[in-house]
């Protein structure tokens, strides 16, 4: 407020002359309202507030008597004098206003919007020195006359604002709103405004939001009336009827892209001259005339990309939808339901026949499907946590019920314990332990929405059990690292089993180390041998299903052995697993062989061989008596020699009584070490017979447990419950059928575990 140039002021009137004083009064005030970017000098400026001030503390006023009590005249007549002059700077803001009125019907649309930012702007301004030259008004008598709860009573600043509001604003109000929005159309088509102008009526129109119950308040209820209502109701009209034309003329895509660059603008359009009070409203009517209103048209849409791999289109129509209320859910079961689908299709290109399917082809297939859409889902629909569950809803149902798991509801997890003992085998891969990291990393992702998770432990531990036994694996470290991503999944009683194998090994390994020790000082001659100590709860191996006479070396050492484990641990038992042992024998007995051949057996095999020491050619009775062995064992071990040229047999087409064998001189081979302890396809699928029933029985004695241990806690609980119950607590391993846990319940009840009850309750009989 820098004194300037306005001056020229009459001399001071009398104190209490409320004519004189408002005639000097006014004068100033014109001039101010008028001209103040001319500036008020000093001496107008002093004039003013002086004059205020002389009135406000006159002693008396004109035609008013105070005898009769002064201290109670001096009050009232210095009250009454206040409100003169309130009154009169408050009929002179009408006046002035009323002509600001006339003026301005005279201008429309941008000219009347240029006129009233101009006279709002000269106005407040005008008012703020006006509010200061007052003071001493606004100090005393206003201080007094709002602390007696006078509602029309306003500071000389907020009477102005009042004065604005009631006198110019509700009259035009509407002409100026109507020239902002057309200001705001023309730069929603494209045009450049001065949007400025927009800002500062926005400004003024939250001035005018004045709190009538408490004049030190302002509220937004003048602007949201006059500015935000038309705004939004403008803004749902022009997208209204844009996005309808554009939509009929336009593809889908072309839309989401309209609409997207839409909201942007809008958004920015806040940013630049709205209020941040309609933000959200603004941004609810877009989403609602812009998305909501097209919801059904974009999602028909979604398929199309889909099948398409559109993933920028999608990713597009997510941010859309995701904008209104249960936008997306129709999105998410149409996902779910295409990558099932896909799962399903990937599964049956690869599962021509289910019995000759190689492991790592069928989980390649479900691993395949599933990083697609996990990659979609993290670039299009950001990772979002009920897209994710329609992923794991989808891959769950393609990995457990598919082509190949009709022909028995076990396939997956078999199939995925088969690919991990591929790759952990030795010779299986010349892949970096990082790489297979990676790859065990994947297999978890396929084991974490596998169903029947104890059919991959029984098939995994069998296997494990195998690799460790014959020394198969390619890493320890990948062993175990295997394991704790078994552990992390499922829980320490899921490994355990597994953990306690590898301690066996590494006990027995100490074990070995010792009893070589212990031969080498006793001096006792003994076999290049070695052997594994397997505690019988933990490792998933059966005794011989064959009777045996082994070897006479061999049987020398093993005795050997024997009474050194018996001192060593008194009243251990010790089964001997023949089926699982291996060895190797030298072969001297080919001609024209420079270097005698290394033959890799069983036990059986290296039986077999050994009788052919004594003679050349022995008859199948011969080696089925000195061997033991029945022809489940002996006939496929002579098959694999057979199959090698390493015998020849002759007296029958096929091995059995009859047939006559005999060494083979002239076998010739590439490799002077040959592996002939090959599995047989016949074992193997004996073996995964028997793996697939020991399972059935495990899961009757899992349900009954489940169902005592339900009971022991609840002692009472109605039959529905429990059977719901028992589904609880054992899903994490496989998911029950309804009719084993009611078998499970009635094999309960007649061993007297439970015991039933009225109203349709089992109890628990401690």
């Amino acid at each position: 407020m820098a004194p300037a140039a306005l001056s020229g002021m009459p001399a001071q009137p009398q104190r209490d002359d409320i004519d004189h004083t408002w005639t000097y009064l006014q004068s100033g005030i014109t001039k101010i309202m008028l001209n103040l970017q001319e500036g008020v000098d000093l001496t107008t400026y002093m004039g003013i507030y002086t004059a205020v001030h002389n009135f406000c503390t006159s002693q008396k006023a004109v035609g008013f008597s105070v005898a009769s009590n002064i201290n109670t005249g001096a009050h009232r007549g210095a009250h009454l004098l206040g409100e003169d002059l309130y009154k009169k700077l408050s009929d002179y803001l009408t006046d002035h206003l009323n002509s600001l009125l006339v003026e301005a019907k005279s201008h429309t649309d941008e000219t009347l919007l240029a006129f009233y930012i101009r006279e709002w702007q000269r106005y407040t301004d005008a008012a703020k020195y006006i509010h200061h030259l007052f003071r001493y008004l606004n100090r005393h008598w206003v201080k007094r006359e709002m602390d007696e709860g006078k509602k029309s009573i306003y500071d000389v600043y907020t009477l102005h604002l009042v004065k604005w509001r009631d006198v110019l604003f509700h009259f035009i109000s509407e002409k100026v709103m109507s020239a902002v929005l057309k200001l705001v159309e023309k730069q929603r088509n494209g045009e450049t405004i001065e949007y400025n102008q927009i800002k500062q009526v926005v400004e003024s129109f939250v001035s005018l939001g004045l709190d009538e119950t408490d004049s030190s308040k302002t509220t937004l209820d003048v602007y949201r009336y006059h500015f935000e209502r038309p705004f939004l109701a403008a803004t749902k009209t022009f997208y209204q009827n844009e996005s309808k034309q554009f939509v009929a003329e336009n593809s889908v895509v072309e839309y989401m892209k309209k609409a997207e660059t839409r909201l942007e603008e809008e958004e920015e359009r806040v940013k630049m001259y709205l209020h941040g009070d309609i933000a959200i409203p603004l941004k609810k009517a877009c989403n609602q005339v812009l998305i909501a209103d097209h919801s059904n048209l974009l999602r028909d849409e979604f398929q199309v990309l889909l099948d398409n791999d559109r993933e920028e289109d999608m990713a597009r129509m997510y941010n859309l939808l995701k904008r209104i209320p249960d936008g997306l859910d129709p999105l998410r079961r149409k996902f779910e339901a295409h990558v099932r689908n896909a799962g399903l299709a990937a599964v049956a290109k690869v599962a021509s026949d289910a019995d000759k399917l190689e492991p790592k082809v069928y989980v390649d297939a479900l691993l395949e499907i599933h990083t697609q859409y996990q990659g979609l889902v993290e670039r299009a629909f950001g990772n979002e946590a009920e897209f994710t569950r329609s992923l794991d809803n989808a891959c769950r149902e393609f990995v457990n019920r598919n082509e190949v798991c009709k022909s028995g509801s076990n396939k997956s997890p078999e199939l995925l314990a088969k690919y991990t003992d591929t790759l952990l085998r030795k010779n299986s891969t010349g892949v970096e332990d990082d790489e297979m990291e990676k790859t065990l990393t994947q297999i978890m992702t396929v084991f974490k929405y596998i169903e029947d998770r104890d059919v991959f432990q029984k098939f995994y531990s069998r296997m494990l059990a195998r690799r460790l036994v014959h020394s198969n694996s390619s890493s320890d470290h990948l062993e175990t690292s295997m394991i704790s991503k078994l552990k992390e999944a499922c829980g320490f009683e899921y490994t355990n089993k597994l953990q306690r194998m590898f301690n066996d090994m590494q006990i027995s390994k100490d074990l070995n180390d010792d009893y070589k020790e212990h031969v080498a000082n006793v001096g006792a001659k003994a076999l290049d041998s070695s052997y594994n100590i397997l505690g019988t709860g933990f490792w998933p191996l059966a005794p011989p299903n064959t009777n045996f006479n082994p070897p006479e070396e061999v049987s020398i050492d093993c005795e050997r052995f024997s009474r050194y484990y018996r001192n060593k641990h008194e009243g251990r038992k010790l089964t001997w697993l023949w089926q699982l042992c291996k060895g190797e024998v030298k072969a001297n007995y080919m001609k024209n062989a420079k270097t005698p051949y290394t033959f890799q057996v069983s036990a059986y095999q290296m039986a077999i061989l050994l009788m052919f020491n004594e003679k050349d050619k022995h008859t199948y009775e011969e080696l089925a008596s000195t061997t033991q062995l029945n022809a489940e064992a002996l006939d496929p071990s002579l098959g694999v020699f057979l199959k090698a040229k390493v015998l020849i047999m002759s007296g029958s087409d096929k091995v059995g009584p009859g047939a006559t064998f005999a060494l083979n001189y002239d076998f010739k081979n590439k490799k002077l070490r040959i592996n002939l302890n090959v599995g047989i396809k016949s074992e193997t699928k004996q073996e995964e017979a028997e793996t697939t029933k020991t399972i059935e029985e495990d899961r009757k004695l899992l349900i009954q447990s489940a169902i005592v241990r339900i009971m022991k806690a609840r002692k009472k609980m109605k039959y529905q419950m429990l059977v719901t119950e028992t589904i609880t607590q054992i899903k994490h391993r496989f998911v029950p059928k309804i009719n084993d846990i009611k078998n499970s319940i009635e094999i309960l009840l007649d061993k007297e575990y439970l015991e039933r009850l009225d109203d349709d309750e089992l109890g628990y009989l401690a």
